[in-house]
């Protein structure tokens, strides 16, 4: 569980103030139905978390031991800088997919916009150096609806009193610790 709890925190701390959470805001606030669209963010991170760690996991089968240890820590220190560096999201992101649904709006912006992201590339490189596997999928898609859900139903009334800034940095230094600590171990 101690791999569960690792990918919990970390994504769950890199996901505030993130695109995608914003991107929940938007659709919130656009849709006004908060389980089909909790629903697409549901499916849409498990499936490209579960991709992103098995990415990952695979990559670690390909890589020396040591070699896995330096990328997955300096990866993770990059991750640590990148998220100290705020996020923005089109009000009109979901625009074009209105007339497909709730759901399938959600789930397909959703998706796209975890393509890339840092909580996809932590997953990624959580999935090459933390096992089992499916705990860092797990792990991940609990804490991206840690903070996602109540994204969706607390809306766009109470955005601005949480500390992104504070979150943000804590998200940082826990990722720079996560990347510390594998260099050293």
């Amino acid at each position: 569980m101690h791999t569960l709890w690792i990918a919990f925190a970390g994504v769950a701390l890199a996901e505030v103030g993130d695109k995608t959470q914003l991107l929940s805001l938007v659709l919130a606030a656009r849709y006004r139905r908060p389980w089909p669209i909790m629903l697409g963010i549901l499916v849409a991170t498990l499936v490209n978390h579960a991709l992103a760690a098995l990415a990952g996991a695979w990559l670690g089968t390909l890589l020396t031991p040591t070699l896995q240890r330096w990328l997955v820590g300096l990866s993770l220190l990059a991750v640590a800088a990148w998220t100290l560096k705020p996020d923005h999201v089109d009000s009109d992101v979901a625009a074009p997919m209105r007339a497909r649904g709730v759901f399938v709006a959600t789930t397909l912006a959703f998706f796209l916009a975890e393509m890339g992201d840092k909580t996809q590339i932590a997953t990624l490189i959580l999935g090459a150096d933390f096992h089992p596997y499916w705990q860092v999928v797990a792990g991940s898609t609990l804490g991206m609806l840690a903070v996602n859900v109540p994204t969706v139903w607390l809306g766009a009334r109470y955005a601005r009193r949480i500390p992104l800034e504070l979150t943000r940095t804590l998200a940082a230094l826990l990722f720079a610790a996560l990347g510390l600590w594998v260099l050293l171990r």
